[in-house]
């Protein structure tokens, strides 16, 4: 048993407490990481806020990289000593998805068996079945994927989740790739991933969407060759323009990648495609929202795919290590994603900072 300082949120809506948690020597198919860095996502927020579930106390802490210190009987795909990434897909091998060759599609991905708790016994929920706001946290051995050592963890871990997710959309939902053109609408952290990963593509042109001439900036310098300020014009008649220019009868982008989550911008990149083109929905709406109202024969008419991305439909152990050899060769900056470094006993000045949209990712450094 191994006690260490980990963030925990007791209640839902309480700001978050710095305390001392049990970790469990791994089991059977278990590892026990000791964590380099951890960025903090929106998702921890939500889990806060119990917006996830409410299964309090939470464990904090997802997007992570770090150390594996030990390992159960029987693990294989890591041993002590390597440096990792942490994912929530551990894929099982054995569903549907997996024995017809889609594993980025397990139905059932898997946890730790065991749990940490608080000094008085009480069990923890881990964000996403990892819990990485702590010194060391016990995972599922398929849910560390090793990558190179030698890259910056702070940078590293953020494939574990928002990142990737941004990556993902564009690359493996939308299909980015030379001669089409791609539209991102909403450049936070996983909207500015996927300008990335279409640069990383090679696609052309990539068009990112916001109101926020900062988060436009940032989009900039990750390859966007074209920005458009919402709040100051027509988003999908400016798309449809600057795809004209590029493309003789080109009626919108090849790929949209809608980045926010809300019903309204979904339907602009519904309309921003061009003929058969893909509209990806990355970004995380909430339960009440609903598709808008479209006549059906515009869903009929344009064809092509109205696709929702789920962790960028990544295979962990196909893509981290892809990821972070394009990071090593400077292909791919996953450092622009870093905003600042901070401690433990910073998170919920960084979820502060998040209502105010001027970070990219506030990264936790052990």
């Amino acid at each position: 048993m191994h006690q260490v300082k980990a963030v925990v949120a007791r209640a839902k809506g309480q700001p978050v407490e710095l305390t001392t948690i049990h970790v469990p020597d791994p089991g059977p198919g278990e590892a026990l990481v000791q964590v380099q860095a951890c960025g903090v996502c929106h998702t921890d927020l939500h889990y806060r806020e119990g917006g996830i579930n409410d299964e309090f106390p939470f464990l904090l802490g997802h997007e992570a990289a770090g150390v594996v210190e030990a390992v159960g009987e029987g693990v294989t795909e890591v041993s002590p000593g390597d440096f990792v990434v942490l994912n929530w897909r551990a894929v099982c091998g054995e569903c549907r998805a997996c024995k017809r060759g889609d594993l980025q599609y397990c139905f059932n991905t898997h946890n730790a068996a065991q749990k940490m708790t608080l000094e008085d016994g009480t069990e923890l929920s881990p964000a996403l079945g990892i819990g990485a706001f702590a010194e060391k946290t016990l995972v599922a051995a398929g849910q560390c994927t090793k990558v190179d050592p030698h890259a910056r963890p702070a940078a590293a871990g953020l494939l574990g989740c928002g990142v990737m997710a941004g990556l993902g959309a564009a690359i493996n939902t939308g299909g980015a790739t030379r001669g089409k053109s791609v539209a991102v609408i909403g450049c936070g952290g996983v909207g500015a991933a996927a300008i990335a990963g279409a640069a990383l593509s090679g696609a052309s042109p990539i068009i990112a969407v916001d109101i926020d001439l900062a988060k436009l900036e940032t989009a900039t310098k990750l390859g966007a060759t074209h920005t458009v300020d919402s709040s100051q014009s027509d988003a999908v008649a400016e798309i449809k323009a600057i795809c004209a220019q590029y493309y003789e009868g080109a009626e919108g982008a090849d790929v949209v990648i809608e980045a926010v989550g809300r019903p309204e911008t979904w339907k602009q990149g519904f309309y921003a495609r061009d003929l058969a083109g893909v509209l990806v929905l990355v970004g995380v709406p909430t339960p009440e929202m609903t598709v808008p109202d479209l006549p059906l024969l515009d869903v009929f008419g344009r064809g092509g795919a109205l696709k929702s991305s789920w962790y960028g439909d990544c295979l962990p152990s196909r893509d981290f290590p892809m990821m972070i050899d394009l990071y090593q060769q400077g292909r791919l900056d996953l450092d622009a994603f870093v905003t600042e470094e901070i401690g433990l006993d910073d998170i919920e000045s960084a979820f502060e900072k998040m209502h105010h949209g001027n970070v990219l990712r506030s990264v936790v450094v052990f």
